[in-house]
C-alpha cells in the first residue's frame, strides 16, 4: 500500500486546479494574485498532487483562501461536479462507534431528532468471529434501485456519482425507501426543528437543507462541502480516521491527514463493497476489521441501554 505524503489535502479537490496553475510558475510568482499585487513568500511550502500525479511544493504565501461560492441552479446541482468520480472508503478497523461522524452529519443537515443518515452497526459474521462496528451511508451506487422507481425524478444521479434527493419534486410515495437494499432514506414524519434562518433558505439538493415534512432524506456525501474543496463533515469529524473521500478520477482518497492511492488501498487491503451480488455497484468501499485499533466493547458505552441488548443478541455477548 502506498501512501502519498500530501498533509495539506484537507481541500483535496482544489489540488489539481493550483498544481496545474503552480506548476508554470516558480515561487516568486503569484498564480492567484492579482497581476498588481506584490506578494512575498513566506518560505513555508505546503505539498499539492499536480494533474499528472507528481508532488510538486509552492510557497504558502500564493496560496489564497477558497471564496464563498455563488448560489448554483437546480441544473447544475442535478448535474454535478464535471470530471469527478467521487468515492468513499470506510476503514472497519479504526471506528470505536464515537458515532461523531454521525452527530456532525445529523448538525450540519437539520436532520430531525431520532432520525440518522449515518448508522453504525454492531456486527458480526459468524459465531466464532469477533464483533466489529460498521458506520453506514447512502452507498451512492452506480446502479441505484431507488433512482428507477422513483415516479418523478426526485431523486437522481448525477455525473460525478453523487446519488441525491431533490425535495422539492419529494411527493413522499417511499417507493425509493423500499428499493434501496442497504435500508439508508428516513421518512421526515413530523416538521423538522430549524431555526427562522434556516427556514427562510430557499431549498439546496446539494445542502439537503432546509428538510421538508412528507419528503425523504439520506446521507448526500456532502457536495456542498465538496464543491468548495473541502470534506464531508463525517469524514473531517471522525478523530480515528475511518472515513475516506476522494475522486476515483484522481486514483485517491483522504481523510485530511493521509492521503492513499484509492486503487492500491483496495487492493492491498481486501477492500469489498456491501451485498456486492445485487448489482448495485456502490461507490462506498470498506476496508475488512483486522488488526482493530480499538475493543468492540470500548464502542459499547455510546450504546443506549436497549441497543446494547440489540448489540449483545447479534453478537451472542452476555
Amino acid at each position: 500500500m502506498k501512501e502519498v505524503d500530501a498533509s495539506s489535502r484537507r481541500k483535496f479537490l482544489l489540488t489539481g486546479l493550483m498544481a496545474g496553475v503552480a506548476a508554470g510558475c516558480n515561487t516568486n510568482q503569484n498564480p492567484f494574485a492579482n497581476t498588481d499585487e506584490t506578494v512575498i513568500p513566506s518560505g513555508e511550502k505546503v505539498k499539492l498532487l499536480s494533474v499528472d500525479g507528481e508532488i510538486i511544493e509552492v510557497d504558502k504565501a500564493f496560496l489564497k483562501p477558497v471564496p464563498d461560492l455563488p448560489t448554483i441552479s437546480n441544473k447544475e446541482e442535478r448535474k454535478g461536479i464535471e470530471g469527478k468520480k467521487f468515492v468513499m472508503v470506510i476503514d472497519l478497523s479504526r471506528c470505536k462507534n464515537l458515532k461523531k461522524c454521525q452527530s456532525a452529519c445529523n448538525h450540519m443537515h437539520h436532520v430531525h431528532p431520532g432520525q440518522n443518515w449515518i448508522k453504525v452497526y454492531g456486527m458480526q459474521d459468524a459465531d466464532q468471529t469477533a464483533a466489529y462496528w460498521q458506520p453506514t451511508t447512502c452507498m451512492h451506487c452506480d446502479e441505484p434501485p431507488c433512482v428507477k422507481v422513483c415516479p418523478v425524478d426526485a431523486t437522481f444521479k448525477r455525473q460525478d456519482g453523487i446519488v441525491l434527493i431533490d425535495s422539492d419534486r419529494c411527493i413522499g410515495c417511499r417507493f425509493c425507501m423500499a428499493a434501496c437494499p442497504y435500508s439508508t432514506r428516513v421518512f421526515n414524519w413530523e416538521e423538522p426543528e430549524l431555526t427562522e434562518e434556516i427556514s427562510a433558505q430557499k431549498y439546496s439538493c446539494e445542502t439537503s437543507t432546509p428538510q421538508k415534512k412528507g419528503t425523504v432524506g439520506k446521507c448526500d456525501f456532502c457536495p456542498d462541502m465538496v464543491r468548495k474543496g473541502q470534506l464531508p463533515h463525517c469524514v473531517s469529524a471522525c478523530p480515528n480516521g475511518v472515513f475516506l473521500f476522494g475522486d476515483m478520477n484522481e486514483d485517491s482518497v483522504t481523510n485530511g491527514s493521509e492521503t492513499f492511492r484509492f486503487s492500491d488501498l483496495i487492493k492491498d487491503k481486501a477492500g469489498y463493497r456491501l451485498m456486492e451480488d445485487l448489482g448495485t455497484k456502490p461507490r462506498v468501499y470498506y476496508l475488512p476489521p483486522v488488526n482493530r485499533n480499538f475493543p468492540f466493547e470500548s464502542g459499547l458505552e455510546n450504546e443506549t441501554e436497549e441497543d446494547k441488548k440489540n448489540i449483545q443478541k447479534i453478537t451472542n455477548r452476555d
